[in-house]
């Protein structure tokens, strides 16, 4: 089954803010079809849609920063201590953040290689450089344009999901789930940009969080070393289940994302979610 290919979500190419504008399809080139120029002006009227949290009737936190380990910091940012292990793991997974992707290096072609067999276990790969990277949601022809900014972790991450959780990572890849837009995000570059929310959401280039959802994380880090990599998947599936209710087109990427990180960031604040397999959404990776 060959994917549609689209090229108006970009990669993360920088670790500035994602402006809601880097969201959408650049200016057409003059020579274009009348027809395509319709198109365009019609998804461009499309109104946008909201949908209501995915989150039931969970209890939210109340008395969550009398508890031991918090301080107040200013109007609405805390302090948190650290444990022993989650500091550790902590700067293990900023180290993480660190590394770029490099394509000459022969560990990242080797990842580069694992993900495309995982997502194509029957397509022989013509080659690093390849058309073929578009059905999977790449740019263009060489994926590691698009790893700039966010670095390897983000193939990590992509590739991660595709060994841990493959039957959904192929549901999203292949979007089999629900009516779908005529002009679908691009799995791999929505995937990218999953992980440069998290790294956000998360202050992980903070010298500590400050935030509830980050400390709580951390907290979550401590019971799992791989909870980075597994909020990834949950993440994921949470992006697209936003997409489907909303009834988004590419042109709404931007809105689904903002969606999926409020919605992230409420169920990382409930008082009873002390391992990542707690979260609600975590049931989202096995339907």
């Amino acid at each position: 089954m060959r994917l549609r290919r689209h090229r108006c979500i970009p990669s993360c190419s920088s670790l500035h803010r994602v402006d809601e504008d880097e969201f959408y399809c650049r200016k057409k080139e003059n020579d274009e079809s009348p027809r395509q120029h319709n198109s365009a002006r019609i998804i461009s009227q499309l109104s946008q849609c909201f949908t209501t949290a995915m989150v039931g009737p969970r209890t939210w936190i109340s008395g969550i920063f009398s508890r031991s380990g918090f301080r107040r910091h200013g109007s609405d940012k805390f302090v948190y201590h650290l444990s022993p292990v989650e500091e550790q793991r902590l700067q293990w997974l900023r180290r993480r953040l660190q590394v770029p992707f490099d394509e000459t290096r022969p560990d990242h072609q080797e990842a580069l290689r694992a993900l495309w067999h995982a997502a194509f276990p029957e397509v022989h790969l013509k080659g690093l450089i390849s058309d073929q990277w578009k059905d999977m949601g790449w740019q263009g022809p060489n994926p590691s344009t698009d790893f700039r900014g966010c670095g390897f972790i983000s193939l990590e991450n992509l590739l991660f999901f595709a060994r841990i959780y493959p039957i959904s990572f192929h549901r999203l890849l292949f979007k089999q789930d629900g009516k779908r837009a005529t002009w679908e995000y691009p799995f791999a570059v929505a995937g990218i940009n999953v992980t440069f929310m998290l790294i956000q959401m998360l202050d992980l280039y903070s010298e500590k969080p400050r935030r509830l959802p980050g400390i709580n994380f951390l907290k979550l880090l401590g019971e799992d070393e791989e909870a980075f990599d597994v909020l990834y998947c949950v993440a994921f599936e949470m992006m697209d289940a936003q997409w489907l209710a909303m009834q988004a087109s590419y042109m709404e990427f931007n809105e689904v994302l903002q969606a999926t990180r409020t919605q992230l960031e409420r169920e990382l604040s409930l008082e009873d979610v002390h391992r990542i397999h707690d979260l609600p959404a975590y049931n989202l990776l096995y339907r």
